[in-house]
């Protein structure tokens, strides 16, 4: 995929324009930067720095009324040796910077976590409570694939915890090569699978790292070329995930993928009503009282944690909750929507 060849021709080609002829000038070189995509497309279907440029040449076109027909930019001498770590896998590789530089704003980002029983807090700011047990996918489009395998809570119970994840960085030939990360009860590793804690040898393989925020407890992953922050935590006998993921990235999924529990949320079948906590293993009251000290809005994550509390006899899961809310005042692009109430 040469898509980097055609955005730093089309960089060149606007880099000093001035005068009368600007909007002539720079019409042509979204012309020529247009022209280059197309001849690139089949080998750069999948890669996001490609699909990034096609939307940002329609709408440089339309915010600057150039037609699709009409001369193009004269091409440039290509310098003698391209410095690998310059502009451009730098820039390619820093999402939020490319973006930004096309776009002419900063991207949206959107929220997606899981914790508890699981509960689930959807990209779409929907709630629920799920039974799932098993694997499931939280997420699966064309740069991330997170699963979370879930089982019961305690013997005989309803309820589940997530005892694993496992989150998969898939390949973008110019910034990181696939990584795997995987996580369990009490193995909160610091480093990928194969020991590494940034995305490789490519020029952009700092865009991917991993920092242990705290030992056995916290974990973060920063995905810069896809403008992605992740939070894994342990908090008692279960693990939570968090995720701050760029629209586009979050969106870039076929019809095939479509379960996906950050997108959808847990299907209906799996859904539980947390008014079913009542009969448990703690009383409601001592519940609420422990709740009440780490969360002290009565909106979602409180009644998530009196649930979680009530049906495992465990207050550790005020620590999930907690934890939960904590990411999401980082994560949220809108804090207004931090409480949810049901």
């Amino acid at each position: 995929c040469k898509i980097l060849r055609c955005n730093s021709e089309y960089v060149a080609a606007t880099l000093n324009l001035r005068g009368s002829n600007r909007n002539v000038a720079y019409c042509n070189a979204l012309r020529s930067y247009s022209h280059c995509t197309r001849k690139t497309a089949r080998t750069c279907r999948g890669d996001l720095a490609y699909h990034s440029a096609v939307h940002g040449i329609e709408d440089l076109m339309i915010q600057n009324n150039c037609s699709k027909e009409g001369p193009t930019s004269p091409p440039r001498p290509r310098p003698p040796a391209p410095n690998h770590q310059g502009f451009e896998s730098l820039d390619i590789c820093n999402y939020e910077k490319s973006f930004l530089y096309k776009h002419g704003q900063p991207p949206s980002y959107q929220h997606c976590a899981a914790f508890g029983d699981p509960h689930i807090r959807t990209f779409h700011d929907d709630f629920h409570t799920c039974r799932v047990e098993g694997s499931w996918p939280l997420l699966d489009n064309d740069y991330l694939f997170v699963q979370a395998t879930s089982s019961p809570v305690a013997k005989g119970s309803n309820a589940t915890v997530t005892s694993k994840l496992t989150i998969i960085f898939k390949n973008m030939k110019e910034c990181i090569d696939q990584k795997v990360y995987q996580a369990e009860i009490d193995s909160l590793p610091a480093a990928f699978e194969d020991g590494s804690v940034n995305g490789g040898e490519r020029p952009g393989g700092s865009s991917l790292a991993i920092r242990e925020r705290s030992p056995g407890r916290h974990v973060e992953i920063r995905a810069e070329y896809i403008g992605t922050t992740i939070a894994v935590r342990q908090a008692g006998r279960q693990l939570s995930f968090s995720i701050r993921a760029a629209e586009e990235v979050a969106r870039a999924f076929t019809e095939e993928q479509d379960l996906q529990l950050c997108v959808g949320g847990c299907p209906r079948s799996q859904r539980i009503s947390r008014s079913e906590s009542c009969r448990g293993r703690v009383a409601a009251e001592t519940a609420r009282a422990l709740c009440k000290e780490m969360l002290p809005v009565e909106d979602v994550y409180f009644q998530s944690c009196v649930f979680d509390v009530v049906t495992s006899g465990d207050a550790n899961f005020t620590m999930a909750a907690h934890g939960a809310l904590e990411d999401a005042r980082v994560f949220l692009p809108n804090t207004e929507k931090l409480h949810i109430f049901q």
